[in-house]
């Protein structure tokens, strides 16, 4: 397996005044809200557990959340939970004396998923799968014994346009990341907040806010990874195009089954039966 480099010690910074902050926590707070009325992500009485992992979006995410509780037409509580997965070099004191001078509930989850990662995956093989399988049985655990009613986690719109691709290109299948999904075994609803908000913004505003980023130097530093080649692809279309990764993130809200190629979503075959009754309009 190869070497991962111990990560960096991260320093806890104040928000600069000279920062876009407020205006980007202004538009943030809106996106964020919108994706939460839109899909009906968290109700009255939920109780959130906020993933965070050192990272700009779980930062990010815990940080609007909260700013919109406070004005929240519905009570619910936030709780931070952290994975310390025991990468070597991890600044396991760094979350929870971030969490702490913030007064938010936490809890820090130790799992050695690392060691089991090295152990099982061959050398020059992406980690990714298997790491992400171990992590989500964690928190899914954590989550049934101690009763959240949902699991925030910080995918955005440039991650659910990325998984998007990835599954036309590699899978062959047109699927997604939904803002919203129901667990495999119908225990657990998780939502992602960020649904509309795009990675560039969660930058500038982790960056004006000063989060005390965690680097990750295990699965994001692999170069083989499929997901880096499709965002290359992304950021390459972007910069030749503004804007088409927001066109395309609004197509994925806008299915049109009779104008595609699946039988099982529209009725292909009796399409122009005489027996079939009137057939739907498909022109658009």
């Amino acid at each position: 397996m190869s070497t991962v480099l111990p990560l960096a010690e991260p320093t806890p910074r104040k928000p600069r005044a000279d920062t876009p902050a407020p205006q980007l926590a202004k538009r943030l707070r809106h996106q964020v809200g919108r994706a939460i009325a839109d899909f009906g992500m968290i109700e009255d009485g939920d109780k959130v557990m906020v993933c965070l992992s050192g990272g700009k979006d779980s930062y990010t995410l815990l940080d609007i959340l909260l700013q919109l509780q406070k004005k929240a037409p519905v009570s619910f509580s936030l709780t931070a939970v952290n994975l310390d997965q025991k990468q070597p070099g991890f600044p396991a004191h760094v979350l929870p004396d971030y969490l702490r001078a913030l007064g938010v509930d936490f809890h820090v989850i130790e799992q050695d998923t690392y060691s089991v990662v090295a152990r099982v995956v061959p050398e020059g093989k992406t980690m990714c799968s298997l790491c992400s399988r171990l992590r989500r049985g964690a928190l899914y655990a954590h989550a049934a014994e101690h009763g959240f009613t949902r699991i925030a986690l910080g995918h955005h719109r440039d991650d659910m346009v990325a998984t998007f691709f990835l599954n036309m290109f590699f899978h062959a299948k047109l699927a997604g990341m939904p803002p919203k999904l129901l667990s495999d075994d119908g225990r657990h609803l998780v939502i992602r907040p960020l649904a509309y908000v795009a990675e560039a913004d969660i930058a500038a505003y982790a960056d004006a806010m000063r989060f005390p980023i965690i680097p990750c130097n295990l699965c994001g530093s692999q170069e083989n990874l499929q997901r880096r080649h499709v965002q290359r692809m992304m950021a390459d279309w972007e910069r030749e195009t503004p804007g088409r990764i927001d066109q395309i993130a609004r197509a994925l809200g806008d299915v049109r089954p009779s104008q595609l190629g699946d039988p099982a979503l529209f009725d292909f075959a009796g399409l122009g039966r005489s027996d079939a009754g009137p057939a739907p309009r498909t022109e658009h």
